[in-house]
C-alpha cells in the first residue's frame, strides 16, 4: 500500500504549478468523485459510512465521501470503496464497473491516474430503503 494516508483535514499532497500558480485538491474533493462516481453505478445500493456522516445524513445532508478510503504516497493514488450491492446484482460485475467507473471519473475530472482501487462488499441489500420508495 502506499507509505501515508490523506487526513481528511489538510490538503492532499496533489498538485500541479505551472506559470499561473499552484494548484490544490483537498482530499474531500477526490472523496466526493469517487463516492458519487461509485453510487452512480447500477447495482450499489449504499455506501459504508463511519457514525458521523450516518447522524449528518439523518439530519438531512447528504454526505458524498462516506465509505471511501484514500492513500496517497510516492507510489501513488489508492483507493479503497466500502458499499453494498442490492440483491439480484453479480457482485464481482458490479465490482468490478465500479473500479472501471472510479478509475475512469478520477483521471477524467483530476488528471491523476489511481494506481489500485479496491471494492470493499460489506453487505447485500435486499429491500429498497424506506427513502426510495
Amino acid at each position: 500500500m502506499a507509505d501515508k494516508s490523506i487526513p481528511s483535514n489538510e490538503h492532499a499532497a496533489v498538485s500541479e504549478k505551472d506559470e499561473f500558480g499552484k494548484v490544490e485538491l483537498a482530499p474531500e474533493v477526490l472523496e466526493v468523485i469517487v463516492g458519487i462516481a461509485t453510487t452512480e453505478v447500477e447495482g450499489v445500493a449504499d455506501t459504508r459510512g463511519t457514525f458521523a456522516s450516518d447522524v449528518a445524513e439523518k439530519f438531512g445532508k447528504k454526505v458524498h465521501g462516506k465509505g471511501v478510503k484514500l492513500d496517497y504516497g510516492d507510489e501513488g493514488l489508492f483507493i479503497d470503496i466500502y458499499c453494498t450491492v442490492l440483491y439480484g446484482y453479480t457482485i464481482p460485475a458490479v465490482a468490478r464497473k465500479i473500479q472501471e467507473t472510479v478509475r475512469q471519473t478520477v483521471q477524467n475530472m483530476t488528471a491523476i491516474e489511481a494506481q489500485e482501487v479496491n471494492v470493499h462488499i460489506t453487505g447485500i441489500q435486499f429491500d429498497p430503503p424506506a427513502d426510495k420508495q
